[in-house]
């Protein structure tokens, strides 16, 4: 067709209909990347309806009730239970499904066609049946989509747990069945009563009859006890993959050359050197990321290590070790610069999580009115007879150390185990010969007996910052020393530094500070000021506000740090993982997985906030 424009003759291309091209969307299917989010949607909602295909009654109007008629009743006995236990397997698989794994692939490959075939059977739902089929053959096309690696180990726990599991079960199961003789109709033997254990934990009946309603009792006790053998069994199977994280002497070799080169673009770059981390290096071996997966979520933390042009690169091997095994990647406590140059290589997204807190020494002083509480706290304790000391580690003796080193760990504040983007997790490591610790001492009073530590009564420990910087990363006390040890360590570790060549001391970070302290001011707006209130409520719990006035003592400048995630409903679940990290919150004995290493040493609650990735990053 054409027309005239201008007198001259042109093509005209007709418009397609809004509708057509929404079917043809729709008839394209969701775009390679997102094809198993849908896939473990509908295997979600497949699994649901197996379990109501298990539960409700068959419709007795159903067409193909007459299928029934000529099947066996144990048949679709065995229909009902395998509907609920494939549906509560799809349950669980849909959460592997949506992250790529092949192994749940797998297992959806075999289950959808049993569950047709149950439903069909038992519920006669030609519905759930196609729906079931269709989404069976849409795994089978998309087969490249599920590439993500298991867990190697997680396949023989849950061969383990099926075994040792399965035991207790029919042990169970047996003594159950044998629990109700009166009500047991004749007196079966031994074979036939491990008959029916075995027929009730795969959900559908045996041979033994009971009186009094006690059938229903010993069944339901049978199938609750082969259901949990079948979901734990299915948990190890397809949880996410944890590997164990080591950090290999080479690897740490490596990552020292590149601190020792760049080490002073990022106060938390030795905290990389962490022994329970792993790492990526880029192609060019010039930059590296070190990262923990916790509960599925692959976690670096603070900025890249090395020289600023190789990030990308080791960035990139980052992001590819996620997706080749379907984590979710997240860094916690990235600078601007960090951040800019993660958002910019990947794609994610980037939220203010709050502020390090950074003295100059070069501007630290006590004198002026505003360091009034600080100074008058350090001169009350100074009279009541304590004293410090601040060096660096290698000048310590081996007793000293030792002392330092036994003192830390019988002031740790509770057993929990804590730090990670934040803390090293060691003291006086042969190779941490430079970090630096202040302790303070007091002698016993006339007729008084000196502690088991003897004068030492606090202790803080700080890490390299580059050549002329360092970290706080630890601070213990004696439970019975004067308040105030925290004020009067950092005031003595900032006035020795000078003498140590130390020209800029990181404190700890404050979580929302901004948030914090604009809703505090004159004017602020209710929704300010609300959130504020919040903040304030979780520092019941969480050292938000209390870690925010302690770094305030000391008149910082703070530096934004920043955590990157992909999307805005990733961040509940990194948020879970960040907390696990740092040990604020645990999960169920039974649920908890063997460190491979022992964790390193946690920080301590003290009258100042501890250090750690939460407490300073967080």
């Amino acid at each position: 067709m054409s027309v005239r424009v201008d007198g001259k003759k042109s093509d005209e291309v007709p418009q397609r209909p809004k509708w057509l091209s929404v079917l043809a969307r729709i008839a394209k299917g969701p775009k390679p990347e997102r094809v198993p989010a849908v896939v473990g949607t509908v295997g979600a909602l497949i699994g649901l309806a197996d379990i109501a295909a298990g539960v409700i009654p068959r419709y007795r109007w159903s067409k193909v009730h007459a299928l029934t008629e000529v099947l066996p009743g144990t048949v679709t006995q065995l229909a009902a239970a395998g509907s609920i236990i494939i549906g509560i397997l799809l349950l669980m698989l849909s959460h592997g499904l949506k992250r790529a794994k092949r192994r749940a692939w797998l297992a959806a490959v075999v289950l959808l066609p049993l569950g047709a075939a149950a439903q069909l059977i038992y519920q006669h739902s030609r519905v759930g049946t196609v729906l079931s089929l269709l989404l069976f053959g849409y795994l089978l096309k998309h087969k490249s989509a599920f590439a993500a690696l298991p867990d190697p180990r997680g396949r023989w726990k849950a061969v383990a747990n099926f075994i040792l599991l399965g035991g207790v079960s029919f042990a169970l199961g047996w003594v159950i069945v044998g629990s109700h003789p009166k009500q047991m109709v004749g007196d079966p033997p031994v074979l036939e009563q491990i008959e029916h254990v075995l027929w009730g934990l795969f959900g559908f009946e045996g041979s033994i009859r009971y009186t009094g309603g006690v059938d229903y009792t010993v069944g339901y006790s049978l199938g609750a006890l082969g259901l949990l053998t079948v979901a734990t069994t299915a948990y190890l199977a397809f949880r996410p993959e944890h590997p164990a994280a080591v950090l290999t002497e080479e690897d740490e070799d490596r990552l020292r050359e590149l601190l020792a080169k760049h080490g002073a673009r990022d106060s938390l770059g030795h905290f990389a050197l962490r022994r329970d981390k792993s790492v990526v290096f880029s192609p060019s071996g010039k930059a590296a990321v070190t990262y923990r997966v916790v509960s599925g979520v692959m976690l670096a933390s603070g900025d890249p290590i090395g020289d600023v042009e190789a990030w990308p690169g080791a960035i990139e091997k980052f992001m590819e070790l996620a997706k080749r095994h379907s984590w979710t990647p997240a860094v916690n406590g990235c600078s601007e610069t960090g951040g800019e140059v993660w958002t910019r290589e990947t794609g994610l997204d980037a939220l203010e999580m709050g502020d390090e807190a950074i003295v100059d020494v070069a501007d630290f002083t006590l004198t002026g009115r505003s360091m009034r509480n600080v100074r008058q706290m350090v001169k009350r304790i100074e009279r009541n007879g304590y004293t410090t000391q601040v060096r660096r580690v290698g000048d310590l003796s081996p007793e000293e150390l030792a002392v330092v080193q036994e003192a830390a760990n019988a002031w740790r504040d509770t057993e929990t185990e804590r730090g990670f983007s934040m803390a090293l997790g060691r003291i006086g490591d042969p190779k941490d010969l430079d970090a630096v610790i202040a302790t303070a001492h007091k002698a016993p009073e006339e007729g008084e007996e000196a502690g088991p530590f003897g004068d030492l009564k606090a202790m803080q420990h700080f890490v390299p910052w580059g050549k002329d910087g360092m970290s706080l990363e630890l601070m213990r006390r004696d439970r019975s020393a004067d308040p105030g040890m925290n004020e009067l360590l950092i005031v003595a570790s900032l006035q020795a530094a000078p003498e140590l060549k130390i020209k800029h001391v990181s404190l700890n970070f404050a979580m929302f500070r901004s948030a914090l302290e604009r809703g505090e001011r004159l004017g602020a707006g209710p929704v300010l000021r609300g959130w504020r209130g919040l903040l304030l409520f979780l520092s019941r719990w969480f050292q938000i506000e209390s870690l925010y006035k302690f770094n305030e003592k000391f008149r910082p400048r703070w530096e934004p740090r920043f955590i990157v995630f992909p999307t805005s409903r990733d961040l509940p679940r990194i948020g879970f993982a960040m907390m696990q990290a740092e040990g604020f919150l645990e999960l169920p004995r039974l649920l908890r997985r063997r460190p491979a290493e022992p964790k390193p040493c946690p920080h301590d609650e003290d009258d100042a906030p501890a250090q750690s990735e939460v407490t300073r990053a967080a």
